[in-house]
């Protein structure tokens, strides 16, 4: 069973962390770059395409490394499968808590209106800080889970 599940559970991680990591060294420098239209008009393109893929990709690779985990044995690679789950929980708590409030407070504003106290209430620093930090967590997941794997065999 290990060996259908852990190239399945480095496949989702794999993918969810590669997004995350463009989100970093892309996206984030772009979006603090663009007026607030622009900005605005960016997340309301983005979110609906990004949001079913990485509560999916995160939530089944958190759903595999607990299977793996139970099934791996006694030893280093149950330890890793289970702190790989660790390690994506808590950068799905980061989403949950950080970056969706912040992606719904921009999808509620219309690019045509810009608030008056925008300067005040501009997320994209903050937003930017939190992603960075899930992207570092998803990235030692995705490490944890490669070494989990090869201690499998």
């Amino acid at each position: 069973m290990s060996t259908v599940l852990a190239p399945l559970a480095l496949l989702a991680n794999g993918i969810a962390a590669g997004i995350m990591t463009a989100t970093v060294i892309g996206f984030a420098p772009m979006m603090l770059s663009l007026p607030y239209e622009r900005y605005v008009q960016m997340v309301h393109f983005l979110r609906p395409r990004f949001d079913p893929v990485m509560p999916l990709t995160n939530g089944l690779t958190v759903l595999l490394d607990v299977l793996l985990a139970i099934t791996a044995g006694d030893g280093p690679a149950r330890v890793g499968f289970a702190t790989a789950a660790g390690l994506l929980l808590c950068v799905m708590g980061i989403s949950i808590t950080k970056n969706v409030p912040v992606n719904r407070y921009v999808m509620s504003l219309s690019p045509a209106a810009q608030p008056p106290d925008w300067a005040e209430t501009d997320p994209r620093r903050r937003w930017r800080a939190w992603n960075t930090t899930r992207t570092a967590v998803a990235l030692l997941a995705f490490a944890t889970n490669i070494v989990a794997t090869v201690r499998l065999g």
